[in-house]
């Protein structure tokens, strides 16, 4: 069984080697929330591997979604070979961020339901009470006893959510959670782009979600923030953004640009970026939401 705890002694160990020096590096000062504004420090190889392989060998995921979430996962496949190449800005050890469903050999253990409604996990935090459910039962079941996060993601129920449904269907639940399971963390989320901009629903409701989070301490993956910037960190939620990237460029109502495919023509495809599946969304959205997953499964890991 793995145990989050055996982070504390590598800290010790890491003391007085530059790499590894909480000042040096900052890694444990930007707080729980894996927003656009963390995706650099893997991107160009801040994180140490050191940090990287403990949060491998405590960290024990179960992680529901449908669609757009998979972009997580997908962009994690993706990042295998592309830091294999060494092109992060380090050169990490060879499949140091492989991942698996049950952990097998040095592997993140980060089992994902199927999103089709034929297994445990398997729809999103939109789907009330059929994500409640799911999560009880998983976690009370003997033979998961060693998982210690928990995750969902959205699909577009955010949009037609009102501030009451969000109470009562996700952020209340999510806190009873919290209650019945103090040894398992739970990792809040945002909705993802829906082009209404910054006077929409969907935004209003991430609004929430974010104040909620960050005035109860709670981690959170900001999965709208992250495709609402470029790499550049240009925001786009004011120029009625959605989840392919599109936007309104010049202003006139229309969204006529795609923020990911400037990017990614504009940069090399297995240098700068890397081509990997990312459902409704191009390539550099997966990129990076994979680049903030990790550094908040080593945050994850270093707190507890």
């Amino acid at each position: 069984m793995k145990k989050l705890h055996v982070f504390l002694p590598v800290l010790v160990l890491l003391a007085g080697c530059p790499n590894g020096s909480l000042a040096s590096d900052g890694l444990f000062t930007r707080g729980q929330t894996a927003d656009h504004t963390v995706v650099t420090q893997l991107w160009t190889g801040q994180i140490p591997e050191v940090y990287i392989q403990a949060a491998k060998d405590s960290l024990v995921i179960g992680y529901g979604h449908t669609s757009h979430g998979s972009q997580i996962t997908d962009g994690m496949d993706g990042l295998v070979a592309f830091a294999n190449g060494a092109n992060l800005g380090t050169p990490y050890s060879t499949d140091l961020f492989s991942w698996s469903h049950n952990g097998a050999g040095d592997t993140l253990h980060l089992f994902e339901g199927d999103g089709y409604g034929t297994g445990p996990l398997d729809h999103d935090a939109g789907y009330y009470p059929n994500w409640v459910n799911e999560t009880e039962g998983f976690l009370d079941d003997p033979a998961n006893s060693n998982y210690n996060v928990i995750i969902w993601s959205w699909c577009g129920q955010v949009s037609g959510y009102s501030s009451r449904n969000l109470v009562d269907r996700y952020l209340t639940p999510m806190s009873n959670f919290e209650a019945m399971y103090p040894d398992v963390v739970f990792v809040y989320m945002t909705g993802h782009l829906d082009g209404t901009g910054e006077t929409g629903t969907l935004h209003l409701r991430n609004e929430e979600i974010r104040r909620f989070c960050a005035d109860n301490d709670k981690w959170l993956f900001d999965f709208a923030d992250i495709e609402s910037h470029d790499p550049e960190g240009n925001y786009y939620v004011n120029r009625a953004a959605n989840d392919n990237c599109d936007y309104d460029s010049d202003g006139n109502g229309s969204r006529d640009s795609n923020w990911a495919i400037d990017w990614q023509n504009s940069h090399t495809v297995n240098t700068d970026w890397y081509n990997c599946g990312s459902a409704h969304s191009l390539p550099l959205n997966a990129n990076m939401k994979a680049y903030a997953a990790w550094w908040l499964f080593v945050q994850i890991a270093h707190a507890q």
